[in-house]
């Protein structure tokens, strides 16, 4: 009896261990996430595929100067940047990551300016016509800024030319009268400005000056003379 107990629990496969328990757990999970890995990667090929695709039709499109993707993760955008800069387009990505994040992209000769791009960096829709027509409204004022500066400082310059000085602000005669009023005058008190200036030469200079000398040299003497007598 004891014979054949022992041979039908002989025959019986032995309760698994704990160990054996967590390796077949993990190979099974590890199974789950080399499937998945291998589905993504075919999700990736197949876009990349599709991409390459949409930017070749775009490049032989002659009516088309961009192109504008929908908003997508950072992986896919990447794949866009990595097939245009193989494709020799260039992209730009617009837009809050996480959120609304987009790609555009553009044939070289229609590359972006920077007013366009700026556009595009705050949501607004880019209308080059509209774009032209400020461009020339700023360049119409910056004009217009020179020439007042230029006419301020004509404005702010000394002139000795009184007559039209005063011409623009009192009219023709009342302006003549008034610069004859502001132009300067040439006498100085009682005796002319004219007459003030020293007419001789300087040999009479020099001559007058020795006799100014003489006159005060024989005065000297003559007051020592009475001093001593």
């Amino acid at each position: 009896m004891s014979d054949l107990l022992g041979s039908i629990l002989s025959s019986m496969e032995k309760p698994p261990s704990f160990s054996g328990e967590r390796n077949k757990l993990l190979q099974k999970q590890k199974k789950i996430i080399e499937k998945q890995q291998a589905a993504q990667k075919e999700k990736l090929t197949k876009f990349r595929e599709k991409i390459e695709k949409d930017i070749n039709e775009f490049i032989q499109d002659p009516l088309k100067q961009k192109h504008k993707y929908s908003p997508m993760d950072k992986v896919y955008r990447n794949i866009i940047h990595d097939v245009a800069d193989i494709a020799g387009v260039c992209a730009y990505a617009f837009g809050e990551d996480e959120v609304d994040r987009y790609v555009m992209v553009f044939k070289k000769e229609f590359a972006p300016s920077e007013d366009e791009l700026n556009a595009y960096r705050n949501g607004e829709e880019w209308d080059p016509i509209k774009a032209k027509e400020l461009a020339l409204l700023k360049e119409q004022q910056k004009l217009s800024e020179v020439e007042d500066s230029k006419k301020r400082k004509l404005e702010v310059e000394p002139t000795t030319n009184y007559a039209f000085k005063y011409e623009k602000l009192l009219g023709k005669e009342s302006g003549v009268a008034a610069a004859r009023i502001a132009t300067p005058n040439k006498t100085f008190g009682f005796v002319s400005s004219e007459l003030k200036k020293d007419q001789r030469s300087i040999e009479q200079t020099l001559a007058d000056i020795q006799a100014k000398k003489k006159l005060k040299k024989d005065n000297d003497a003559q007051e020592s003379t009475s001093e001593i007598s």
